[in-house]
């Protein structure tokens, strides 16, 4: 079978995306496996299929490198929303891209009639524990001891369509984050694992952060994870409500926006790579 497909990044966040208005996938789980090796496939974070929608512009339906089915990703949503504008799906800057964490709104930036970017509207930040979900003893894990590997963290836990935790340091280089990254992801309090966060505090209005990402490991970007860092931030008393903060990625930066009813604004790039045909059996 042969696939049509667009390389694109945000952030280094970098998914193979499959217009599906023109083309069926069967078997994406599978297909994310294979496409997604950076050896022995086209090489990234996952594959996202841009489907129809009878409630939205589009949907989005987004597979990490283990083919495991993510809820949202923030960073191939701006993707999406570039792609429907360039290639004549929508016509105006406004787009609604339908996701199994909801409807989201994105403000396309345009320059040279090309969507160079958004502000998207990630809905309101989830605090409580069952809804995360994290077995926890209390309704929120803000600032809570937790012991991993036998060393002692302090963490916060946010779901911003997928369930993060933060927990902050003071260099975010020093992590060892390939030996650490997989105890989160796979520890028992999280029953559908986890996107871990360590966070270096720069000042009130930025930081700097390294995510581990469940069923795709260490990437250069996580836009969701970038949101609950920026709300953690605010909740842990480094920052203040509704204010913009800027977080630093590997892969870039994402201007985050907390705001006082909980509705969470992100805004950063996205970036065309290239096209390609592939062939997949």
């Amino acid at each position: 079978m042969k696939i049509k497909f667009t390389k694109m990044q945000g952030c280094g966040n970098d998914y193979i995306y499959i217009d599906c208005f023109k083309q069926e996938i069967s078997n994406p789980e599978q297909l994310s496996i294979d496409l997604a090796d950076r050896h022995f496939g086209i090489g990234g974070d996952g594959i996202v299929l841009i489907c129809p929608s009878e409630v939205a512009d589009a949907k989005m339906r987004m597979f990490n490198a283990d083919g495991s089915e993510g809820k949202m990703c923030g960073n191939a949503i701006r993707c999406i929303g570039k792609y429907l504008f360039d290639n004549g799906y929508v016509k105006t800057d406004e787009v609604k891209i339908d996701t199994l964490s909801g409807i989201k709104t994105l403000k396309l930036q345009i320059t040279n009639n090309i969507a160079v970017g958004a502000t998207v509207n990630m809905g309101k930040a989830i605090l409580n524990s069952k809804d995360i979900p994290v077995i926890w003893d209390k309704n929120e894990v803000i600032n809570e001891k937790f012991i991993v590997d036998n060393k002692e963290y302090h963490v916060t836990c946010v779901s911003m369509g997928n369930p993060h935790c933060i927990t902050y340091c003071d260099d975010v280089d020093a992590i060892e984050l390939e030996k650490v990254g997989p105890k989160f992801e796979n520890n028992s309090i999280f029953p559908e694992k986890i996107n871990t966060e360590f966070v270096q505090i720069i000042d009130e209005h930025t930081i700097k952060m390294r995510v581990w990402e469940r069923g795709s490991g260490e990437t250069l970007a996580c836009g969701t994870g970038a949101c609950a860092c920026a709300v953690a931030t605010v909740l842990n008393g480094f920052s203040k409500i509704d204010t913009e903060m800027t977080v630093q990625l590997k892969g870039g930066d994402l201007v985050i926006k907390y705001c006082e009813d909980g509705t969470v604004f992100m805004t950063g790039p996205a970036t065309k790579v290239f096209e390609g045909e592939v062939t997949h059996e």
